[in-house]
């Protein structure tokens, strides 16, 4: 008889954007594991970002159950629907907030902790305990952000002792924009203590790369399981790579991921090489701050970027493999490092060179060296000879219409054996 486990996630199909996949291809995978996944997601969610065509990849074999939720999205949207979408996008604005901005991130920070999901705790719990008991539900799986999912496992565990696993598909209180919320002391505690309890109740705790590990482990001696993010079987048609040199980023470009010495290095290429000039674009594929778009027109790039805005998971998978270098941009902080993003497996897959940008031994550098699918920098100044350098090499070979990959040990990141490391940690 199949094991049962219920999945307790915010982000579920018609839900854009990479916090869908992980849970998603998860439960694509674990009946051919003996396991029978039960999915539980709001009913009427604020998502920023949608996909339709991911709705057709939910598995057959799933059972979904869902309730209402409310969000203060809803309300605040009436004083800014554009700027409050912004905001539960993570695309936070660093420089010249308006005040309906800074109002709506200190509201955010202190009055919704840890998350403006926190509303759906309590309904969740009281729905969900009478279903784990009548459908002898064996083991709960909450997955993070929003945190505030971890409550309701927290409370589930207090209330039936059932097995537990905490997945953090991001840190909690050191992910890169906690610190642009405009928390109080009292808030920073809060989140902490949040934070602690959860780690220190799970049976189990999941995260995405070791660095997050390492920094839960000094919080909690619970056992903590790395199962990274991966790819799996791409089902669209292959296209010619594209005729342009391009250098594409395919994701969301938050304020912190804005690597100026980059932008400078083209710049720079674009005055010294005439062929560069001609041929290169610069795509931006998803969400770009406002931050990042100035950056880039003060360094003269504005007549080579070709900004294309949101797109489907099925259209960025085929501007993956046409694209002639792809770029994975994170913020450059120290507590960054332990984010892989969702992307760079894909990006593995796609057979086209990686450059990587982000802090000192961030994981994600790690991944593209043992690989052997491109190069990483640093966010330093004195990168620029080496960033020009792997620009001209990778020119010159799109020249030579010979510029590609040759990947190793990528396929540990399908995520079919990613499932497999999964179903071993269930009792």
């Amino acid at each position: 008889m199949n094991k049962k486990v219920l999945i307790i996630t915010y982000y579920w199909p018609p839900a854009g954007g990479p916090g869908v996949q992980r849970w998603l291809k998860f439960v694509k995978y674990l009946p051919e594991f003996g396991v029978e996944p039960i999915v539980y997601c709001p009913e009427n969610p604020s998502y920023p970002l949608l996909d339709d065509d991911l709705v057709k990849e939910v598995s057959d074999k799933v059972t979904i159950l869902k309730q209402p939720i409310f969000e203060p999205y809803q309300l605040a949207s009436i004083f800014s629907k554009k700027k409050t979408k912004t905001i539960a996008s993570g695309l936070i604005n660093t420089k010249k907030q308006t005040l309906v901005e800074k109002l709506l991130l200190y509201i955010r920070g202190n009055y919704f902790i840890p998350d403006a999901r926190k509303f759906w705790v309590k309904p969740s719990v009281n729905y969900l305990s009478k279903y784990i008991r009548e459908n002898g539900i064996e083991t709960i799986i909450t997955t993070g952000p929003p945190h505030s999912l971890h409550l309701i496992g927290l409370q589930l565990k207090k209330q039936l002792n059932i097995n537990w696993i905490a997945d953090f598909r991001d840190p909690w209180t050191t992910i890169g924009y906690h610190d642009k919320m405009k928390l109080s002391v009292a808030s920073q505690q809060k989140h902490k203590l949040f934070e602690k309890e959860v780690l220190e109740t799970a049976d189990n705790i999941l995260v995405t790369s070791p660095s997050t590990k390492t920094e839960f482990e000094v919080i909690t001696q619970k056992p903590i399981t790395v199962i990274t993010n991966g790819f799996d079987d791409v089902k669209v048609k292959r296209f010619p790579l594209d005729t342009k040199f391009t250098l594409s980023h395919i994701g969301s470009l938050l304020s912190g991921r804005n690597p100026k010495v980059l932008w400078d290095s083209i710049a720079e290429l674009l005055q010294e090489n005439i062929d560069f000039n001609t041929h290169f674009e610069l795509k931006l594929i998803g969400a770009v701050s406002n931050d990042v778009l100035a950056s880039i027109k003060e360094c003269g790039l504005v007549n080579h970027v070709n900004v294309m805005g949101y797109i489907s998971h099925k259209e960025a998978q085929i501007q993956q493999r046409v694209s002639q270098v792809l770029l994975l941009i994170e913020i450059d902080s120290p507590i960054t490092k332990c984010i892989i993003p969702g992307k760079l497996f894909e990006y593995l897959q796609s057979n086209r060179p990686i450059l990587g940008f982000g802090p000192e031994k961030a994981d994600f550098k790690a991944i593209i060296a043992h690989t052997n699918t491109g190069s990483s920098f640093g966010y330093e100044q004195t990168e620029k000879k080496a960033i020009k350098a792997k620009l001209r090499s990778c020119f010159e070979a799109y020249q030579k219409e010979n510029l590609d990959v040759n990947g190793t040990g990528i396929q540990q990141y399908h995520r079919k054996n990613l499932t497999s490391k999964l179903a071993e940690i269930l009792p």
